[in-house]
C-alpha cells in the first residue's frame, strides 16, 4: 500500500536505535525525508540511507531543544512530528523524591511539549500534519515498578488528546502508540535488571513475559514501526486523539 507521504518531511526524536530507529526507517521506506535526532548519531549515520539525516540532540538540555527547533524551522518545517523519549530509571511510586519526578517530566514530557509547540503552526498553516508520540502500555495498565513512567506518561495522554481537538480542523492529526514488549535494548535492560533482582535467569525472565503475551512472543521493532508509519499516512487522516496499542494483546483493559 502506497501510503502517499513520499517526499513529505519528518522529525523523529530518539531515533538512533529502538522504536524511534524503527519509525525512522519505516518512514523513510515510504519515502519521508528524516531528520533522525538522537544524542549520539553514530547509529544513524552508519545506516546509510540518504533519506535519514542525523541530529545530535540532548532532550535533557533546554539550549539543544531550542538549537533544534531554530534549525528545523529554518529549513522549512516538518510534516511529521514523531515524539519519542528514553523511559527513566525502575522503581516503585512510594519513595520517589520531588527531584526524581521533576527531572523525569522535564526529560520526558516538557521538552515534546515545547517541540510540539515549535513546530505544529507550521503544520496548521500548511493543512497538513501529523504528531505521533510514543509512550508505553502502561499509559492504560500501570507497570509494577515502573512508577515515573507510568505517572508522566499518563500525563502526556493528557496532553496529546487535548491537543488533538484543538487542531483536527486544521488537517492535522495527534495520536500516541502505546508498545507493549518490543525487542529493544531498552526492554533487554529491563529484562536483566529484574533477573538480577529476582536470582532468575535471564532466559526464565523472558519466558515468563512471554507467558503474560497472548501473542506468545515479544513484538518486532519493525512492527512498531510500521504502525508508526500507517498514522502518518494518508489514509489514516480520520484517526485522532487515539491510542493504538502494539502489544501482542498484552494489555488487558477494553
Amino acid at each position: 500500500m502506497d501510503f502517499g507521504i513520499k517526499g513529505k518531511r519528518a522529525l523523529v526524536l530518539g531515533a538512533s536505535r529502538g522504536l524511534g530507529g524503527a519509525s525512522a526507517r519505516a518512514l523513510a521506506a515510504e519515502g519521508v525525508e528524516v531528520i533522525a535526532a538522537a544524542r549520539t548519531t553514530d547509529a544513524i549515520a552508519a545506516l546509510g540511507n540518504k533519506l535519514i539525516r542525523p541530529h545530535a540532540l540532548d532532550l535533557s538540555s533546554p539550549a539543544s531543544v531550542s538549537a533544534l527547533i531554530e534549525q528545523v524551522l529554518a529549513d522549512g518545517g516538518v510534516d511529521i512530528l514523531v515524539n519519542n523519549s528514553g523511559g527513566p530509571k525502575p522503581g516503585p511510586a512510594l519513595g520517589q523524591n520531588k527531584e526524581g519526578w521533576v527531572s523525569a517530566f522535564e526529560t520526558m514530557a516538557t521538552t515534546l511539549f515545547a517541540i510540539t509547540d515549535g513546530l505544529v503552526p507550521g503544520m496548521i498553516e500548511r493543512g497538513w500534519g501529523r504528531v505521533i508520540t510514543i509512550a508505553s502500555s502502561g499509559v492504560e495498565q500501570p507497570i509494577a515498578g515502573l512508577a515515573l513512567s507510568n505517572g508522566v506518561r499518563g500525563a502526556i495522554a493528557g496532553w496529546s488528546k487535548t491537543l488533538s481537538a484543538e487542531v483536527a480542523r486544521h488537517g492535522v492529526t495527534v495520536n500516541m502508540v502505546l508498545p507493549g514488549r518490543i525487542d529493544t535494548d531498552r526492554v533487554r535492560e529491563l529484562d536483566e535488571g529484574r533477573a538480577q533482582r529476582s536470582g532468575m535467569e535471564l532466559d526464565a525472565v523472558q519466558q515468563a513475559a512471554r507467558n503474560e503475551i497472548p501473542a506468545g512472543r515479544y513484538g518486532q521493532p519493525e512492527e512498531f514501526g510500521a504502525t508508526v508509519a500507517f498514522l502518518a499516512s494518508q489514509q489514516a487522516s480520520y484517526i485522532t486523539g487515539s491510542m493504538i496499542r502494539v502489544d501482542g494483546g498484552a494489555t488487558r483493559g477494553h
